[in-house]
């Protein structure tokens, strides 16, 4: 999100006019198409979706991401109550992430422990920077174990390839003929 605010809201004022799209607008665009095809992808877990700053208040993009994990089969999306526009930053994008906050509970701690307050088996994220400061809360929390971080894109794919390898011994038998 911080490369596709700076390419789409800055590069323009120094001459630069592109057509710029954030992964979760793209997925979302080629399964609204039907050009990604979810047969038999699930995930049987609660998600919870973490909103990045700059991808959320900065762009106001806040469906897209959810679109994308929400189209997957037996997920539960489990919102956590500072969410969208009242989303709290896990704090990379203030560069907390180079930082040792040395007052007070840090910005990633306090997001970690929502997102692990709403029982949710997954924290969904897309922004590598908030995947960093999610992961390193919830290991903080020692909660590694049984909650896991990944990008909506990795949400995605370990769905499909689910669908697809419980479709494979079906297709695997038709093609030898049984």
């Amino acid at each position: 999100p911080h490369c596709f605010n700076t390419l789409k809201n800055e590069y323009p004022q120094l001459g630069g006019s592109y057509t710029v799209v954030h992964h979760s607008q793209l997925l979302t665009e080629l399964l609204n198409d039907g050009r990604l095809s979810l047969d038999g992808a699930s995930v049987e877990e609660s998600v919870t979706y973490h909103d990045s700053c700059y991808l959320g208040r900065h762009n106001d993009v806040y469906l897209a991401p959810r679109k994308v994990i929400g189209s997957l089969a037996g997920i539960d999306i489990v919102e956590m109550p500072r969410n969208g526009t009242r989303g709290m930053c896990c704090g990379a994008g203030g560069a907390r992430m180079w930082m040792e906050e040395n007052t007070g509970k840090k910005v990633n701690t306090e997001r970690s422990e929502e997102a692990l307050a709403t029982g949710a088996s997954r924290i969904a994220v897309a922004c590598p920077f908030c995947y960093v400061m999610m992961e390193d809360g919830v290991k903080e929390k020692s909660r590694d174990d049984d909650v896991k971080v990944q990008d909506i894109a990795e949400v995605l794919l370990e769905a499909v390839e689910r669908g697809e390898r419980a479709a494979a011994p079906v297709t695997a038998r038709f093609e030898s003929g049984l």
